[in-house]
């Protein structure tokens, strides 16, 4: 089988072809257009901007993809596209991308959700996780814990109150006017400074249930940099280091306290804030310490930020169970929830 994944739910136009043997992925091709230095003069990504550099993108980034692979489109088996969530004019030109060629190729669609897409990046060379699983998803717009029952089967378990991690990260980078994106730059200056210099609040850590919240942490940091450090020289390291460590301990603790009551059998982590090296570290140790005989499984670093490959992958339980999208009545969401 041999699936065709299309990925442009924010600022990267991404385009993959995967091949699948026996439950098993072999990536043939993971190209993907990144605007980052278009949207870093901004701060953050401008919808606008973003939808016109995909379309100026897409055919080159499709063609390319396609080389690589060295497949012809009689080869493809279905195509993936995410629907949602994400910006509405960008999640339309990979929407548009697939109609179009399902109709031109002749071929079955599946759409897929963004986050659904994060989750079996797992999968990429762990063909045999065992459910129950517990994913940690974890992006600059969503901080969720869903419970994966069976496959393509889902339940919400907690979820952000209010800022997603990602975002938070984002959040601080700008007010230490680091630029964007925020996450790469904070975890580079957090290995120089000291995790444990200031005291920042851990958000409902301590609440009864399963949910977070970001927004408080993030205020906490702007009252520190006014109020002490209006006339003297920011410790940036140090405010770096101690917020990782602050979302870090959130999130672990958050994960395994659940983990622990669902009795899963696996705990996954998602999403692009997945590619930080101490959250990976963090929640392995913990969950090796804390919960007996559970696999704990995380994508290889270049399936953590947004790709089509994901999409192909997940696009795969999809096609064998049979489950296509009618392509007449396909269009974006940019507020589809995975559950």
């Amino acid at each position: 089988m041999i699936i065709l994944g299309i990925e442009t739910s924010c600022d990267e136009t991404a385009v993959s072809v995967l091949k699948v043997n026996r439950n098993r992925f072999k990536i043939l091709s993971h190209v993907i257009a990144s605007q980052i230095k278009t949207h870093h003069k901004y701060g953050g990504v401008v919808p606008e901007v973003a939808a016109r550099q995909h379309v100026t993108n897409m055919i080159p980034v499709l063609n390319t993809a396609m080389t690589k692979a060295k497949v012809l489109p009689k080869q493809i088996t279905a195509i993936t596209v995410t629907k949602g969530p994400g910006l509405i004019t960008s999640l339309r030109v990979g929407v548009q991308t697939a109609k179009t060629l399902g109709l031109l190729w002749n071929k079955k669609i599946v759409a897929l959700n963004h986050m659904e897409g994060h989750i079996y990046a797992n999968w990429s060379k762990n063909p045999n996780i065992k459910l129950p699983a517990l994913c940690l998803t974890v992006s600059g717009g969503h901080t969720e814990l869903v419970l994966i029952n069976k496959y393509s089967e889902y339940k919400l378990i907690g979820r952000t109150r209010d800022d997603a991690a990602g975002e938070a990260f984002d959040k601080v980078a700008k007010l230490l006017g680091l630029g964007y994106p925020g996450g790469p730059k904070i975890q580079a200056l957090a290995k120089k400074g000291n995790p444990y210099k200031f005291e920042f609040p851990r958000p409902m850590m301590a609440h009864n249930n399963f949910d977070f919240s970001f927004s408080g942490l993030k205020t906490s940091i702007l009252y520190l940099v006014k109020k002490k450090f209006t006339n003297k020289k920011i410790p940036i390291s140090d405010i770096c280091a101690s917020f990782q460590q602050a979302v870090v301990d959130v999130l672990t603790n958050k994960t395994l306290i659940a983990a622990n009551k669902l009795n899963v059998k696996s705990v996954l982590l998602a999403g692009g804030v997945a590619a930080n090296i101490m959250l990976r570290e963090e929640l392995g140790k913990k969950i090796k310490l804390e919960l007996s005989g559970v696999k704990y499984y995380y994508p290889p670093l270049h399936l953590c930020t947004d790709n089509a490959a994901m999409i192909a992958m997940a696009g795969y339980f999809h096609i064998i169970s049979q489950d296509f999208t009618d392509w007449k009545k396909l269009d974006a969401d940019p507020n589809w929830e995975l559950v």
